[in-house]
């Protein structure tokens, strides 16, 4: 086993932790500390992949913006802490049911092996040409998911400003 193996199997662990400890902690400021430790480890695989555009994107769109967007929205929500407010939910059962589910799919692809669907892209310098793709061949699709995000921001917005004034 390589040097990088055991990197990749450990930041694999660290990200695996991290994210169990953001689904099974009980004080929401816990939880998304520990998205941030996994938004991270999911970093450091990227840069392991060689995939650097990926693993910057993942610190300063995830780390940086949506992890301290929600520390934010933690903060300022109203009785967040109240005592009637359940932590746990009732359907860990229905959720660990799909987990191993998934996780047995994944298994036996990884066993067996599906073929691809869509054959690798070789190229040499990959930031350049996904920059290059974005903006010529996927910039349809690039333009709909903009205007998707900026109709979910709006949304956001007014279902927050509703909200406000009820109380």
């Amino acid at each position: 086993m390589t040097v990088t193996q055991v990197v990749f199997f450990l930041m694999a662990a660290f990200t695996v932790g991290a994210a169990l400890l953001v689904v099974s902690a009980k004080n929401l400021v816990h939880c998304a500390i520990a998205l941030v430790f996994a938004f991270f480890g999911v970093a450091a695989l990227f840069v392991l992949l060689d995939a650097e555009f990926l693993a910057a994107a993942q610190v300063l769109l995830y780390v940086g913006g949506i992890t301290i967007l929600m520390l934010f929205a933690i903060m300022l929500t109203a009785r967040i802490s109240a005592r009637g407010i359940k932590i746990m939910n009732e359907q860990v059962g229905v959720a660990a049911v799909v987990v191993f589910a998934i996780a047995g799919l994944l298994a036996y692809a990884n066993l067996k092996g599906f073929p691809a669907a869509v054959p690798p892209l070789t190229v040499q310098d990959n930031t350049a040409s996904l920059g290059t793709l974005l903006l010529t061949t996927y910039v349809l699709p690039f333009e709909v998911v903009s205007l998707l995000l900026l109709a979910a921001m709006v949304g956001a917005i007014i279902l927050a400003r509703r909200e406000r004034g009820k109380d």
